[in-house]
């Protein structure tokens, strides 16, 4: 089953580590892609750009609705994503805890999502 990591992490914190700690981090994913990647599970894995520039698309009145920037109250932002190929989410989840984030002590987290397969056209 395919599985989605979805990691949360402040942005205001990881800009202000220092340049040592976030390649430390990098090599930290690196490792944890190579290693998804020689057991066959990995499919993919991207961070993403601050949320400063991310723009939502809402509807209003039956219209699409532009907007900077996304609109939640909140001090963790989605950072990025792991997909992989897991047994089954006692295996997803062991996995989860090799993928390094920024944030620590209730700061952060990776959030596992089983992909709903719906079939293509």
């Amino acid at each position: 089953m395919r599985y989605m990591f979805l990691i949360y992490a402040n942005e205001a914190t990881e800009a202000a580590a220092p340049a040592a700690a976030q390649r430390a981090r990098a090599m930290q994913h690196q490792a944890v892609m190579r290693e998804a990647g020689g057991t066959g599970v990995f499919l993919g894995a991207d961070p993403l750009e601050p949320t400063s520039t991310a723009t939502t698309v809402r509807a209003k009145d039956g219209r699409p609705l532009i907007i900077d920037g996304p609109y939640a109250e909140t001090k963790e932002q989605l950072a990025g994503y792991y997909m992989l190929e897991c047994r089954d989410l006692d295996d997803a989840i062991e996995w989860a805890k090799k993928i390094p984030w920024t944030c620590q002590d209730g700061d952060g987290c990776v959030e596992i999502r089983p992909v709903r397969e719906i079939s293509k056209p």
